[in-house]
């Protein structure tokens, strides 16, 4: 049994070390960290380096000029070897990486995504959702894992009813964003089910749950907006670390789950 850990770590610089410290309260195989800065990424290295985890890569590796909403990549650390893999098409690519690498003896794919938010022009959102789903959802001889920020879905039932934020609260489609758009959300939290994979949170606690990853800075409404959805894994176990959040290390709880082969 293996261990993933996935956090959004809010693109912060000088709180590395101490996100770094609680990384290594709950000992982890593979790290996904999302909203990594280049200014960011020599600390990351020396920090996770420190815990272990020998081998890393990351997706914004240069401090080359970039758009504001262009200077946040994802970053992949394990303690055996990894090897990166093509990259997909994307609008905004840092924000995917994809490697492969050993879990329990056995290769897995794991594919980390921070996806960009509704309001971002040029429909970047649907875009990357789209061609994720696409890469993911055909079948493969690996066992594959999707993790992080996937910036979706809005709203969950209890009795498993899932919403995304093309939608009102009352299940209108919006006119700014449409039907494309509820589609393109749905597809990985909802679609990649129907092509094998679980959610590995859900599939463990059903959806009585309430768990929120993202908090409003109120802390009174939020979204489960971080994700681990594996194909040909078994989850055992999968938690959020809600107090990182509420400790101010980040905007974001990071999620964990516990992963064994389905063989």
């Amino acid at each position: 049994m293996s261990v993933l850990l996935s956090w959004n770590v809010a693109g912060r610089v000088r709180s590395v070390p101490e996100q770094a410290r609680a990384i290594a309260q709950r000992p982890a195989d593979l790290v996904a960290l999302q909203e990594v800065r280049v200014t960011a990424l020599p600390a990351w290295r020396e920090a996770l380096g420190a815990l272990g985890y020998e081998h890393i890569a990351a997706t914004l590796v240069d401090a080359g000029p970039r758009p504001p909403e262009r200077r946040l990549g994802v970053l992949v650390a394990a303690r055996g070897p990894i090897e990166p893999l093509a990259p997909l098409d994307l609008p905004w690519p840092e924000r995917h990486l994809a490697v492969r690498t050993p879990l329990d003896g056995e290769e897995v794919e794991l594919h980390v995504l921070h996806a960009p938010i509704s309001s971002r022009a040029g429909q970047v959102k649907v875009v990357t959702l789209e061609t994720v789903y696409a890469a993911l959802a055909p079948p493969s001889s690996t066992p594959r894992i999707l993790t992080g920020d996937l910036n979706t879905p809005q709203y969950e039932s209890r009795e498993g009813e899932v919403q995304s934020f093309a939608r009102t609260r009352s299940g209108r489609i919006r006119p700014t964003h449409g039907e494309r758009h509820d589609a393109a959300e749905l597809g990985l939290v909802v679609g990649l089910l129907n092509h094998g994979y679980a959610d590995a949170f859900r599939v463990l606690h059903g959806y009585g749950r309430r768990d929120r990853s993202w908090l409003y800075p109120h802390g009174k409404m939020g979204y489960r907006l971080d994700h681990v959805i594996v194909r040909d894994l078994v989850p055992t176990a999968c938690e959020y670390e809600h107090a990182w959040r509420d400790a101010g290390l980040s905007d974001h709880a990071a999620i964990w789950a516990a992963l064994r082969p389905a063989g």
